[in-house]
């Protein structure tokens, strides 16, 4: 899966879902193939298309998409 892939696909979700979800949320949701999300290509996710993780749900941040 290239990083335009995974970003395209975590997009569309958190578009779907505005209430934010957990990394394993999303990855099972989306089958994806990462235990755990890839710290640069998170980073680059913030840049790109607005992600914030601050918010927690139990003990996993929830990725939400900054509101404009």
């Amino acid at each position: 899966m290239s990083y335009s892939e995974f970003r395209d696909v975590i997009r569309k979700q958190l578009v779907k879902d505005g209430s934010g979800l957990t990394w394993k949320e999303l990855r099972d949701s989306l089958k994806l193939p990462y235990d755990r999300p890839c710290p640069e290509w998170t980073k680059k996710l913030e840049k790109d298309i607005g992600l914030e993780r601050k918010e927690k749900r139990g003990n996993a941040l929830l990725w939400k998409l900054r509101r404009a």
